[in-house]
């Protein structure tokens, strides 16, 4: 064979090699695990949900986790996902570790109610980079690439806030009771609030203190600010509002004017109680089941039935001429029992029972939680 054939037949085969393990490097680094979300939902169901959650100290947080493992047992979720559930105790630190071992073990999904909404993106950035898929729901975080099912919190306090100002004329003594410090809800309840007290001069915070989202510390807290303060006109509470009204009542001291808060059932049962006594209320819920719809979310992305895109879910309400026992307020229930733990209506996000909520058990029946 001449030389320079020989050459040329040399340089071919090793452009052909050298092509061929290109294309398998490229093969090996496309299907590796977690090289991306899409290749790893791609196993198909069972898929491996983990809820990660911060503060568990009030009763709205063990309705919530309630409500996953309710889920969790019951159809579709229950032939769809196995599910884990890690609680850090709204320490960021501890959290931190628990997504960190949670990409270890290879989840496909995680559902998250985090303790800052900073503090975590730099762990929720490795999820996403090996291919987990993140919701993020309550106390969502600003990483971009964590999904975000909430309500509009700074609505919330905005709404909660008005509400005090038309039923006081835009005149009068308030308090505030704050939520869990350092947390994207309460930070934007409170600036929903500040900005409508602001605009209406008329009104006077008086004191500002946490509550915790409990009643016990909410009454406890309460208590101790009662001595302090001159005439109270109007309540303005992101939770515990129940514990703030029996706080009052315990100092013999009269009912205020107007009160605007959560969705504790004790609330609402004073609504009903001192309705015909000229009380003004308004209670608004924040609710517990932004964790099915994080489930449900979650779900159908990986199956590929729905786009990563965020969710807002409109939270409903009841005032002192709109609650009603039975339906949105339980005198079977504790006065710290959140009665937002279920929706109702023709137009439901979702339908659970009380059993679900209260002790974590499946209901009769299939789950159906709708997405908007």
């Amino acid at each position: 064979m001449h030389p320079t054939r020989r050459l040329t037949l040399i340089i071919v085969s090793a452009v052909v090699v050298i092509g061929l393990l290109a294309i398998t490097l490229i093969v090996l680094l496309v299907s590796r695990p977690g090289s991306s979300q899409q290749q790893k939902a791609a196993h198909g169901a069972p898929y491996s949900i983990a809820l990660s959650n911060s503060f568990i100290g009030n009763t709205w947080r063990v309705e919530m986790e309630n409500e996953f493992k309710g889920a969790c047992a019951m159809p579709p979720y229950s032939q769809l996902i196995k599910c884990s559930v890690y609680n850090s105790g709204n320490d960021v630190t501890k959290q931190t570790q628990q997504i960190d071992n949670l990409i270890s073990s290879h989840v496909d999904a995680i559902v998250l109610n985090a303790a800052s909404p900073t503090g975590l993106n730099g762990v929720i950035q490795q999820a996403c980079n090996a291919g987990i898929l993140v919701v993020s729901y309550d106390n969502v975080v600003t990483a971009p690439c964590a999904l975000k099912v909430n309500t509009d919190q700074y609505k919330f306090g905005q709404q909660l806030a008005q509400f005090l100002v038309d039923n006081l004329q835009g005149k009068g003594n308030v308090i505030m009771v704050t939520g869990v410090a350092g947390t994207d809800v309460d930070q934007q309840r409170n600036a929903g609030a500040d900005a409508v007290f602001k605009a209406n001069p008329g009104i006077k915070v008086i004191a500002r203190y946490t509550g915790m989202w409990a009643s016990d510390v909410a009454e406890r807290n309460t208590a101790a600010q009662l001595p302090s303060l001159e005439k109270i006109d109007g309540v303005w509470c992101q939770g515990g509002t129940d514990g703030v009204i029996r706080a009052i009542l315990a100092a013999h001291r009269p009912l205020p004017k107007a009160i605007s808060g959560e969705a504790e059932n004790g609330f609402r049962q004073y609504m009903l109680q001192y309705r015909s006594q000229g009380l003004k209320a308004m209670s608004i819920g924040q609710p517990p089941f932004l964790v099915l719809v994080s489930l449900e979310l979650a779900t159908q992305v990986l199956q590929g039935k729905h786009a990563k895109a965020d969710i807002t879910i409109p939270f409903p309400y009841v005032t002192t001429d709109t609650v009603k026992e039975g339906e949105t307020t339980f005198k079977d229930q504790s006065s710290s029992f959140f009665a937002d733990f279920t929706d109702s209506g023709p137009n439901a996000v979702v339908s659970v029972c009380v059993e679900m909520a209260t002790q974590g058990k499946p209901c009769p029946g299939t789950l159906t939680v709708k997405l908007p």
